[in-house]
């Protein structure tokens, strides 16, 4: 978050302030994330941002042009580009 690694261990919490930009990384198989946004509306984006799955098995490749065009068209989210991992 804003440049600095934080790993949460099951059963954390963390918290983005708005404007603060932010990722995150599944490393764990069976990993289940809640996002909760205040004020609520962020719905829009996250329907236009994902696809899914066929028959529990992804490609594993991210559009990011989709989940960035969501972010605009759905309530003024910016995509600041991918996430700052490694491949793989």
């Amino acid at each position: 978050m804003d440049g600095t690694e934080h790993r949460v261990a099951a059963g954390g919490v963390t918290i983005a302030p708005r404007g603060v930009p932010h990722a995150f990384k599944v490393l764990q198989e069976g990993t289940r994330v809640l996002c909760l946004h205040t004020p609520g509306g962020a719905q829009a984006f996250y329907f236009g941002a994902s696809e899914p799955l066929n028959d529990g098995a992804g490609a594993g490749l991210v559009d990011f042009d989709r989940i960035r065009e969501s972010g605009q068209l759905n309530g003024g989210i910016e995509i600041v580009g991918p996430p700052p991992f490694p491949a793989g």
